[in-house]
């Protein structure tokens, strides 16, 4: 028997080539365990640990009676895992597809499609994992899913943002967006409370990722947000937009802002606009354009016209200088002032003379530009100033201007003959409305309040807001006078007629604007607004009516236009708050005739 022949060259080969092996072998082994140990070890932590974030709810806004307006909806989405059915499970089917609203035919396809190929230009297969089955379920419906017991069936739960009314309140409330962010309203500016504090939770997973609840190393509770109520109430909200409708629907305007508030609070019941939107389809922009998401009460300016005139009207009796009987001669279309002549702005009717209790009244032009000369610019800017013309009114919800009044250095030589009439200055509704008040709560400016509390899910409060007087304006007098004035507006000789309310002092003041296009008063295009309050001796609630453009043949004056609306509103709000009223039908003048006495006084 022969032995092979062996080289001891290819021996040695061979010998140095499995020595090298076992070296990259060991080098490998020594590279993984030592070299790279921590960032392996990070690895698979990383594939062992899950961490999932649990969501907080969202607080809730309500009304100032509880009624909720804006809500944290849970729902579920329900899937399936194809890769953990099993076959024993397929009679319950049918039954599944009733619940969820499906056909079973497309159940079935969920249950048995098993892979997904990776595109066009792949062809790996992966694994499906998650077939969606239904979206945002309720909790019966999910409920009921669950007690098939049906394996590789299960739901995430979600939070969703709904609003019951509709559109009601949606300027107020505003929104949250598809990606809970806040968007406008009340929901971004009291986000921080409403949104909460989401918890997470850190355990371990096996090898078909399932979660070992044994193994949870940290779990930490969401804190879910705080409530907010608000001082809108929901049924004067519902009145005021009724109201919306029916202008809209009979003058087809471009835009109507509608305010109504407490006078001696600020509280705002009811804040509303046209165009309007509903929050639980703000995405639909085909449908609800965003330009009707806008705030027009807060982001829309124009020149108050008429309304403005109780500025120089309270700021001539506050200094002093002028008694309500005092008599002007406004036929005359011009004047001397400080050395030159001034043309004096026109009239709706010509009047040779008006009392100043009559400039009111009637809405002469001419004769509240008789106010401003005697005034002068220095105090007819500060008054109109200090009824909060020229800055905002600090109402809780943001994306408010402020308005344009002028620096008198930056006034020409007609400003002071027409800014009494309500031109050369921009005004938002607010303004107005906020101005209005500061007659009806006998001469102090009050900031528009819209918050009443914040508070926890077992109605503690965490906040509680109160309401704040940023200043006085005139004497409560000097309010009282202005007010028999402007009730008396609402008069049979007035220009407001058809704002009155049977057995009910109403005060108030039209306002008829031509709006400025291509850089010159349109006689085509208006502004007709009203504000007032009521009962005028002992005022209630303030409301403001502002319709933009309103169409129709002719001028859309404020007594035609929005003082009918006002009329509705405000008996509307009558029987639902019960308010008292006045002692008699007669003008608020004739109740007290001595206060002209007292006026008379203050001149002294």
């Amino acid at each position: 028997m022969s032995k092979a022949f062996v080289s001891s060259a290819r021996s040695t080969i061979v010998s140095l080539l499995v020595a090298f092996a076992f070296c990259v072998l060991l080098g490998r082994l020594f590279y993984l365990h030592i070299w790279e140990q921590d960032d392996l070890m990070a690895h698979v932590e990383g594939n062992r640990k899950t961490f999932n974030l649990i969501e907080a709810q969202r607080g809730n806004i309500v009304d100032t009676r509880g009624n909720l307006l804006a809500v944290t909806r849970t729902s579920y989405n329900i899937g399936v895992d194809p890769q953990s059915v099993r076959e024993s499970d397929r009679e319950k089917l049918p039954e599944l597809a009733r619940l969820i609203g499906k056909p079973l035919q497309e159940i079935e396809a969920a249950f048995d499609t098993k892979v997904r190929m990776g595109g066009e230009s792949s062809k790996e297969a992966r694994l499906i994992r998650w077939a969606p089955l239904l979206k945002e379920a309720n909790e019966a419906t999910n409920e009921a899913v669950a007690q098939l017991n049906i394996r590789g069936i299960y739901s995430n739960e979600s939070h969703s943002r709904a609003y019951p009314a509709g559109k009601l309140a949606a300027h107020v409330l505003g929104y949250v967006n598809k990606e809970e962010t806040a968007v406008t309203g009340v929901e971004r500016f009291f986000d921080y409370y409403l949104r909460g504090q989401d918890g997470w939770r850190e355990s371990e997973r096996d090898g078909r990722r399932r979660e070992l609840a044994q193994f949870r190393d940290r779990e930490v509770e969401p804190s879910n947000g705080l409530n907010v109520e608000l001082t809108i109430d929901q049924m004067v909200q519902h009145i005021v937009e009724t109201e919306i409708t029916k202008v809209a629907q009979e003058y087809q305007p471009e835009g109507i802002s509608v305010i109504v508030s407490e006078p001696s609070t600020g509280a705002v019941l009811a804040m509303a606009n046209y165009p309007t939107y509903d929050p639980n389809e703000f995405y639909n922009t085909k449908k609800y354009p965003i330009a009707s998401q806008r705030n027009r009460a807060l982001t829309d300016a124009f020149e108050p016209g008429s309304t403005f005139k109780i500025v120089p009207a309270a700021a001539v009796l506050n200094e002093g200088i002028v008694d309500p009987t005092d008599v002007f001669q406004t036929g005359h279309a011009r004047v001397s002032y400080k050395g030159r002549t001034l043309r004096l702005p026109s009239d709706h009717h010509h009047y040779d003379s008006l009392s100043m209790h009559e400039v009111v009244v009637k809405s002469s032009n001419r004769g509240a530009a008789h106010l401003g000369l005697l005034l002068g610019e220095g105090r007819l800017h500060d008054y109109a100033a200090a009824f909060g013309f020229g800055e905002k009114t600090g109402f809780d919800l943001g994306g408010e201007i402020s308005g344009t009044l002028h620096d008198v250095a930056a006034w020409d030589g007609l400003t002071i003959t027409r800014l009494p009439m309500g031109h050369a200055v921009s005004a938002t509704p607010m303004q107005v409305h906020s101005a209005m008040s500061v007659i009806a709560n006998d001469g102090i400016l009050m900031e528009p309040m819209l918050t009443k509390r914040i508070f926890d899910n077992e109605g503690a409060d965490v906040i509680r807001f109160s309401p704040k007087a940023k200043r006085r304006v005139i004497s409560g007098e000097v309010a009282e006078v202005v007010s028999q004035m402007l009730a008396d507006v609402v008069g049979e000789n007035g220009t407001a007629r058809r704002a009155a309310i049977k057995n009910y002092a109403v005060a108030g003041k039209t306002g008829t604007t031509q709006k400025i296009v291509d850089g010159r008063y349109s006689n085509r295009h208006h502004v007709a607004s009203f504000s007032g309050f009521f009962p005028a001796d002992r005022p209630q609630l303030v409301i403001t009516v502002v319709v933009d453009e309103p169409k129709l043949n002719g001028v859309g004056y404020g007594g035609s236009v929005a003082a009918p609306a006002f009329r509705n509103i405000a008996e509307a709000c009558i029987a639902y708050l019960g308010i008292r009223p006045s002692r008699t039908g007669e003008s608020f003048l004739a109740l007290q005739p001595s206060i002209y006495d007292r006026s008379r006084r203050l001149t002294n």
